[in-house]
């Protein structure tokens, strides 16, 4: 692709976000490459509860499960939360975690799905998939899958309504739940009552306006795009044979999935695939709720919890989880 200067000019961060840039840099860099993956694993930047932390004193209950694996992979770790004063929940939030699809764990990003499960009185529960590179894909969004369908036939025993079962994911893990999405539509089931996507990692191609808009700029830029997708993909990335259940933005129909929230920044990597991905299935006769943070870079409201933006999408997020769980 051969973009104009116009086009590569960065939109302006947000005031109160960009202040707080310096800081995150010292935390992550804009560009990471294959030789930073062990260093960033020990104490990186991503967070990862404690079961005290987790259990919020007394609220959930914490259990970590195995269960069965697809097509004789290891078995699969579950962690579980479910509402401690609570004989049954209202739905459950399965849970798939970011970190580039080379970082992070089960507890990565479960401060905010314990938030909703507080709200609305919710089980959680969250996959610990495999990481790139040492497993490439199927093998991670294969645990997610398998993960997804034990916790859909578990639903009685673990107490939750099953007509109510939502995936959630942040960054790559936004982009496994829009996967699970495709992967329960074309498979017939489990039946998903609808897909939390928050800014999501969709397009291993790393090629639209936005990604080369903010190559070297915030977080996640277009070198750690590539990083991660070289990580699953290996020499597929960018090809033509890429599964949409590796990257989504790649399926030929978004008809028949479950409503999806969508949000991202404008001044991130993923904006454009992510904006095009909601456009998608809307023009599919889909339901989605697409959400554009003006200024905002990836992961600003995790890493800037207390900016104005980053309250207002986590609000928003909780907003339309009331209405989807209403319905």
């Amino acid at each position: 692709m051969t973009l104009s200067q116009q086009e590569t000019t960065p939109p302006p961060f947000d005031p109160e976000l960009g202040a707080a840039l310096t800081a995150v840099a010292e935390v992550i860099a804009s560009a990471l490459t294959a030789d930073m993956i062990p260093a960033m694993r020990i104490g990186g930047p991503l967070d990862s509860l404690t079961d005290d932390e987790l259990r919020r004193g007394g609220k959930f209950t914490v259990e970590e499960r195995l269960v069965p694996s697809l097509d004789g992979d290891p078995d699969v770790s579950l962690l579980i939360c479910r509402p401690a004063a609570a004989e049954s929940a209202l739905g459950c939030i399965y849970h798939t975690h970011g970190g580039g699809m080379i970082i992070g764990d089960n507890r990565t990003g479960m401060a905010e799905m314990l938030d909703w499960a507080e709200e609305f009185g919710l089980v959680v529960v969250s996959v610990e998939y495999r990481l790139a590179p040492e497993t490439p894909h199927p093998g991670p969004v294969n645990d997610c899958y398998a993960g997804l369908v034990w916790t859909a036939g578990h639903a009685d025993e673990l107490g939750f309504d099953p007509a109510r079962l939502i995936v959630a994911g942040g960054s790559a893990g936004g982009g496994l739940a829009a996967a699970l999405a495709l992967m329960a539509r074309d498979r017939g089931g489990p039946a998903l009552h609808g897909q939390m996507l928050i800014y999501p990692m969709l397009d291993d191609r790393n090629d639209t306006p936005s990604a080369h808009q903010m190559a070297g700029l915030g977080v996640w830029d277009r070198t750690s795009n590539h990083t991660g997708w070289t990580a699953l993909l290996g020499d597929a990335r960018g090809g033509p044979d890429v599964s949409p259940y590796a990257a989504p933005a790649r399926a030929t129909d978004l008809g028949g999935l479950p409503p999806a929230f969508i949000d991202v920044g404008s001044a991130e990597t993923f904006r454009d695939e992510d904006v095009a991905y909601a456009t998608r299935i809307w023009q599919a006769g889909g339901v989605a709720e697409l959400h554009v943070w003006p200024g905002a870079f990836h992961g600003f409201d995790a890493m800037v919890p207390q900016a104005a933006l980053s309250q207002e999408a986590k609000a928003a997020r909780v907003r339309w989880l009331r209405r989807l769980l209403d319905a």
